[in-house]
């Protein structure tokens, strides 16, 4: 379903990019937790559209509850405790700061000249390949994968993205997948790759074609 990100957290994005490390799956949080793991949990709450605070770093009720409205719509034990299962349902399904970083500098770098929802499904790519057990499980081993994106090979990964990736970027994570599942895209106007064209094609967006 598409939805939409609020400019306030996109902000965020563009002036907090150094924040955002990597949660520890063992480290449990619960109410009155108060360090890294809960700012990183509350954004990625806030990007999913369950936490509507303001990201302080304390874990108190309204972090709790949102929490255990994750948990409610992922199938886990909802007692708004951050554990293990927890932690990995949301890396699988989030993004943190950081992560949301890279997704955007790989929206950009791919799908810079296409149309908006063009740009929100290569995003959606990255997403549904994070979930898939086929991909490695995490943004950053997906993009630097030895072939699997252009402009990391030729430079342009590195390029600053705009306000439209970040949008694009947020609208990937919460869930709009223009692709119906795809785990890749090609330009059929420059691909010469047989492999690529063998691949099942979903729907046609801009100049890529996208594929399972």
């Amino acid at each position: 379903m598409k939805q939409r990100i609020g400019f306030a957290l996109l902000l965020a994005v563009l002036i907090l990019g150094g924040f955002g490390g990597s949660a520890h799956a063992a480290a449990v949080l619960s109410l009155n937790s108060a360090n890294g793991d809960v700012w990183d949990l509350q954004y990625r709450l806030k990007v999913l559209n369950y936490y509507q605070q303001p990201l302080d770093g304390k874990y108190g009720v309204s972090t709790a509850a949102a929490v255990r409205k994750f948990q409610q719509n992922y199938g886990l034990h909802a007692d708004g405790k951050t554990g293990s299962q927890t932690w990995s349902a949301l890396k699988k399904y989030s993004l943190n700061l950081n992560e949301m970083d890279t997704m955007a500098r790989i929206i950009y770098s791919e799908a810079r000249g296409e149309p908006y929802e063009g740009q929100v499904a290569v995003g959606a790519v990255v997403m549904n390949r994070i979930q898939s057990s086929k991909f490695p499980n995490n943004i950053r081993d997906i993009v630097f994968q030895p072939g699997a994106f252009t402009a990391v090979q030729d430079g342009q990964f590195w390029l600053k993205p705009n306000r439209t990736a970040y949008l694009a970027a947020f609208d990937a994570v919460r869930g709009w997948d223009p692709t119906h599942g795809s785990y890749y895209y090609f330009n059929p106007n420059t691909s010469t790759n047989s492999w690529i064209w063998s691949r099942p094609q979903t729907v046609k967006i801009g100049n890529h074609i996208f594929a399972k």
